[in-house]
């Protein structure tokens, strides 16, 4: 079994069903926070305030109500941040002609050297009519839209 598969419940350390759970000492202030990590990734998805022990000093331990709640608090984060990555990426636009209905999708594709992007055409009833690659920065709007469907789906400029 990898270590990252076995569960771990410390004072400042649990790990289980894939996430890991890390106390550390907040180098903002002389206070505590949390550091929520899914496994495989190489940065928290959640970073806050962790509260102080009874002592004042030192860390409330975590516990499994705590560790529960992170995990469902880290995750809404990733689902929030998987979203807005989607909204940037996927794009599109409904339209009518006197000829037909389209929906018209910008799909872009966030290559680290090339970055680029397809511009789709369905038809009302989804089937494709047509597909071509464009810049990663074209601007979908209802204007380009109709000019390309115009321009009988021919790749813009």
């Amino acid at each position: 079994m990898p270590e990252q598969d076995q569960a771990i419940f410390e004072a400042r350390l649990w790990r289980d069903k894939g996430w890991t759970a890390k106390v550390i000492k907040n180098d903002d202030d002389e206070g505590w926070a949390v550091a929520m990590l899914k496994d495989g990734e190489p940065e928290p998805a959640l970073v806050g305030p962790w509260t102080m022990g009874r002592d004042k000093k030192n860390p409330k331990p975590l516990d499994a109500n705590a560790f529960g709640t992170l995990v469902k608090t880290a995750s809404e984060v990733i689902r929030r941040h998987e979203q807005q990555l989607h909204a940037l990426l996927h794009k599109s636009l409904q339209l009518s002609t006197d000829e037909a209905d389209y929906k018209i999708m910008l799909d872009i594709v966030p290559d680290e050297d090339d970055p680029y992007a397809y511009l789709s055409a369905l038809d009302a009833d989804g089937a494709e009519l047509a597909k071509v690659k464009v810049a990663a920065n074209y601007k979908l709007d209802r204007k380009n839209a109709l000019r390309w469907i115009e321009n009988e789906f021919r790749r813009p400029d």
